[in-house]
């Protein structure tokens, strides 16, 4: 089983920070990135490999980055988050001892899931990716993720993923792999969903599987929908109580927090979570729940937003109270400055995404991943 997962990763995915397929766009950073992760190499892609042989007995969690912005719609650039925050969490963690990097999804950047595409694509991409048209592999970065992911979870049911998108589509194959795993171990699972947005869609503009409407298609895979809680919502067509009573989840908009505090907050999930006796959580953050002061390199910036202490107590509370078993921080896109006044673009995104993203991954590693 071991062996069929890393020939698998080997197949699907690339080396940390090559998920962007490029030839010289970001080429100081992605050479940056790979003299960090493996100091003694002059060849990244062997040393990668050479890397996956030792994942089942790393006790950390791995990280694993999604470079796919196909599922955005508003403006693109999430693609580069992956390598620009790996870049910023590496100047304070160290690999290995306190993450595992797995890689980067290998990505078509036109594509987003394969059932968008017709039989001749297909073989078309099988033959760019993997050498043969009749590959049985996945060839978009969802269906891709997803494929990984069951193969991952089924060979190592405790271990731990920590995601870098990537547009927020990319938590649909996280999130849904997670859940079909902790069904079939008997965990009950709670998801905490940070974001400006709903992400309730069923479809937009046809399409049913993107960055805002992922969350309708993965309530199913919970034991309820109101084991689902938003935290962070303020842009949206309609009132919390639509939302609320269509889906059967909770939400908690930026003025909620403000008004009554991040720690009342994260108390009253706490308990209705205690009484649905949740064992686990899942926590996806869209950089863009935070204000646009703190976060505007970023697809869909909203203003009146969190601030990112109230973020840090919500999260860190709930760690206290609860196993944190998958996370991801999606929607960083550093080639962005949508606000011109913000001059120390992208840093201080990046900034607030590494703040959270360490504090997530502490979290992850209370876990065990045996």
């Amino acid at each position: 089983m071991i062996d069929r997962l890393i020939n698998t990763m080997k197949d699907l995915l690339c080396p940390p920070g090559s998920g962007v397929f490029t030839v010289n766009t970001a080429k100081e950073r992605k050479a940056e990135l790979g003299k960090l992760l493996y100091p003694n190499s002059q060849n990244i892609q062997d040393s990668w490999e050479q890397s996956l042989e030792v994942l089942a007995q790393q006790k950390v969690t791995n990280l694993l980055g999604i470079c796919s912005d196909c599922g955005g719609g508003i403006l693109r650039g999430a693609n580069w988050g992956p390598l620009f925050i790996r870049l910023k969490l590496l100047e304070t963690l160290s690999i290995n001892k306190e993450f595992f990097d797995l890689g980067d999804i290998r990505v078509i950047p036109h594509l987003l899931h394969d059932k968008y595409l017709n039989p001749e694509t297909l073989k078309s991409c099988k033959n760019a990716l993997y050498g043969s048209k009749e590959s049985t592999h996945s060839v978009s970065p969802l269906s891709i993720t997803e494929e990984f992911l069951d193969i991952f979870y089924e060979t190592h049911p405790k271990k731990t993923i920590f995601a870098l998108g990537g547009d927020h589509s990319v938590s649909y194959p996280l999130v849904k792999s997670y859940l079909k795993a902790k069904k079939k171990s008997g965990t009950k699972v709670g998801l905490i969903h940070f974001d400006a947005h709903t992400d309730l869609l069923v479809d937009r503009l046809g399409i049913d599987l993107c960055f805002g409407s992922w969350t309708t298609h993965i309530l199913d895979g919970l034991d309820s929908p109101t084991l689902c809680y938003q935290i962070g919502i303020r842009s949206s067509g309609k009132p919390k109580e639509h939302w609320e009573k269509t889906f059967g989840l909770t939400q908690y908009w930026s003025s909620d927090v403000f008004k009554r505090g991040a720690m009342e907050i994260a108390h009253e999930i706490i308990d209705k979570l205690t009484v649905d006796k949740v064992e686990e959580i899942y926590i996806s953050f869209d950089i863009d729940a935070l204000d646009v002061k703190y976060a505007s390199s970023t697809g869909t910036p909203e203003a009146d937003g969190l601030e990112p202490h109230q973020a840090i107590i919500i999260i860190q509370e709930l760690q206290n109270h609860f196993k944190l078993s998958g996370a991801d921080m999606v929607e960083v896109a550093p080639f962005l400055r949508t606000d011109i006044e913000a001059v120390t673009e992208p840093e201080t995104t990046l900034n607030s995404a590494a703040i959270i993203s360490k504090i997530l991954i502490k979290g992850l590693n209370r876990y065990g991943n045996l």
